[in-house]
């Protein structure tokens, strides 16, 4: 590399000063390694939880959290100010890639503009959450989640361990804060999401140089160390580059994530933790979590928390251990555990070329997701100044104008004998979203004796439903009474084929359309 010599890089004061132990120092001069040891959080509060795995298997899901079935989501920050999309501060390090194009242009090269600079031109200058939770309770939601820190490990609450936060950089504001109290006026759980687990591997590539001219070895800002507590120490564990993980090994770094994980927790108090992959790091991770959980019993008496956590890629996955998370996708049939899609109706940061779910694609997977004892956790595009993108915009009228009709047949629901019928499923896991559902493929949901089917199209003429034929297999009762949400009674015929509903021509909502069902 150019430079810095290597002699300069390897130098021991610089690597102190990277924040590497003796033990790396060692290793990076030619020295014998010393592999160090595991970190060990310090102890924990007193609560009924402790890191062991049977430990957290022991609470029930919340009852708020399986009432809620939708929750919103600002994932957002410093990587929405180029308007190019998700990982951007990644890629913006990836020769070839789009990103880097564009930074180059738009910005000047790596080496000399880095993403510390991006962040710097994150203001948030037009963020009104008091305004934005108003749309959002609107629209349904009975949660809140604000990103807490993403791979980019800039944290947006007013950190004790880390100087790139952003009351110190950018916004000069709490934005987790600020989310919280407009949720917590409004009623609404607040949560917090984290991505710091991954960032160590993720910004490898910030490390590195170009391969070519004019700037032929020159290293990008990355490698510089006076960014080290941006960027981490050197390292050569790359996620997705010759065999690299999710999660580092790096103990240094799993005492860094335990920290400041601890401190979001004791900051902002969330009733919900999503953690972007895994549990992180073992019984590092698994501390966390105890912590979340008794922290909670301390303010409520009870536990009232909920840790989200996902199966896909690396990291500790136990599937009792909080509610399991599926990025863009659902899962099969009725679940028996309480779980939750998260999403987005766009690209996970603001970009000028998305392409934007459309209210009734949002809408259709809300219900199949819901009949499914699943709950819908959706990013709301925003730029980077904190506004809404017309998308987003459109996107929160349409649902406040649905939720305001068929809320009751998906708060407060729970899974009927079967999630639904029609020719139409989703493709079950991760990143399996593209389905196109008709007014043929039905959900079920019920509240206490009442059943609500809820097509999946907008009908038109009559509504045609085989699982509740005479005498089916699901709930032999009679069906007594019909009405479609935002209408009132409609005329039926139950036959040993189908029930048959004549629904009006002038449909109360768009999009999906719900029936209340009355058996017996």
């Amino acid at each position: 590399m150019t430079g810095l010599s290597k002699r300069t890089f390897l130098s021991t004061p610089l690597l102190a000063a990277a924040g590497l132990g003796a033990a790396r120092v060692a290793q990076a001069q030619g020295c014998a390694p010393v592999a160090p040891g595991p970190y060990t959080p310090p102890p924990l509060a007193s609560g009924p939880f402790t890191p062991a795995a049977e430990s957290l298997r022991q609470p029930a899901i919340p009852a708020w959290y399986r009432d809620a079935k939708l929750g919103i989501w600002s994932h957002w920050g410093p990587q929405a100010v180029p308007s190019r999309g998700d990982w951007y501060a990644r890629f913006m390090y990836v020769p070839g890639h789009p990103h880097y194009e564009h930074h180059v242009k738009t910005y000047g090269h790596p080496s000399e503009v880095g993403y510390k600079d991006i962040i710097k031109r994150w203001k948030a200058e037009r963020f009104e959450p008091e305004a934005l939770m108003d749309r959002y309770v609107a629209a349904g939601a009975k949660y809140f989640v604000s990103m807490g820190v993403h791979h980019d490990n800039f944290d947006l609450w007013n950190s004790r361990h880390h100087r790139w936060n952003a009351t110190k950089v950018g916004p000069m504001r709490d934005v987790v804060g600020d989310w919280g109290r407009a949720a917590r006026k409004r009623g609404l759980r607040f949560g917090v999401s984290e991505h710091l687990g991954a960032s160590h591997n993720w910004w490898w590539t910030s490390h590195q140089c170009d391969q070519f001219w004019p700037k032929l070895g020159v290293a990008y800002d990355g490698a510089k160390p006076e960014n080290v507590d941006l960027y981490h120490a050197p390292h050569d564990t790359p996620y997705l580059n010759r065999g690299g993980d999710w999660y580092t090994t790096n103990p240094k770094f799993h005492e860094i994530w335990y920290r400041r994980m601890v401190d979001l927790i004791d900051s902002h108090q969330p009733d919900l933790l999503y953690s972007d992959g895994g549990i992180p790091f073992g019984a590092v991770g698994r501390s966390v979590v105890a912590h979340l959980y008794n922290t909670s019993v301390r303010r409520h008496g009870e536990m009232q928390a909920v840790y989200n956590h996902k199966a896909l890629g690396s990291g500790e996955f136990i599937r009792e251990v909080g509610a399991q998370d599926v990025e863009r996708g659902v899962l099969e049939g009725i679940n028996p555990l309480p779980w939750q899609t998260d999403t987005s109706n766009g690209d996970w940061f603001h970009s000028e070329h998305d392409h934007y779910k459309t209210p009734a694609q949002v809408l259709t997977m809300l219900c199949d997701i819901v009949s499914k004892n699943g709950n819908m956790l959706l990013n709301v595009v925003q730029r980077a100044d904190g506004t809404l993108t017309p998308e987003s915009d459109l996107l929160m009228t349409e649902m406040a104008a649905w939720m305001k009709v068929n809320a009751e047949a998906i708060h407060g629901t729970r899974p009927w004998k079967t999630h639904g019928e029609g020719p139409t499923e989703a493709a079950s896991g991760a990143f399996q979203e593209n389905t196109a559902y008709t007014p043929q493929d039905i959900r079920f949901t019920t509240r206490g004796d009442v059943l609500y089917a809820l097509t999946l199209g907008e009908p038109k003429g009559a509504v045609r439903i085989a699982s509740l034929r005479q005498a089916n297999a699901h709930d032999a009762r009679p069906v007594r009474r019909v009405e479609l949400l935002g209408a009132g009674p409609l005329r039926f015929r139950q036959s040993g084929q189908a029930l048959e509903v004549d629904v009006p021509e002038r449909l109360p909502s768009r999009h999906v359309s719900a029936l209340r069902i009355a058996l017996g």
